[in-house]
């Protein structure tokens, strides 16, 4: 298991730009070991568009199952979570109405 750290990219992670850098670097990640901790730990802002763009995006490349089964998150704030989730929710919903 290896730990991704997204304080690595800054304590606020607001723009699609960087979130799809961060996109890539843990998608490179992903491809080297099947189960990884996605450490949000010391970021205090996930907005809307990185969430989107980093992770809700990852199901272009994968099912939600296998996204749940090959992450888990640590150190979410309240809002992060939220964030995430509402990014997550909205990219699954536009995938299965095309």
């Amino acid at each position: 298991m290896t730990t991704f750290t997204f304080k690595d990219y800054g304590e606020q992670l607001g723009t699609r730009i960087l979130g799809a850098r961060v996109r890539q670097d843990l998608l490179s990640v992903m491809e080297k070991d099947s189960k990884v901790v996605l450490d949000f730990s010391g970021v205090d802002v996930v907005a809307n568009a990185f969430a989107d763009e980093c992770i809700a995006k990852l199901l272009l490349t994968m099912t939600l199952a296998e996204l749940k089964n090959r992450t888990t998150f640590a150190g979410l704030n309240d809002m992060a979570r939220m964030n995430i989730a509402l990014a997550l929710k909205r990219r699954q919903l536009a995938l299965t109405s095309n």
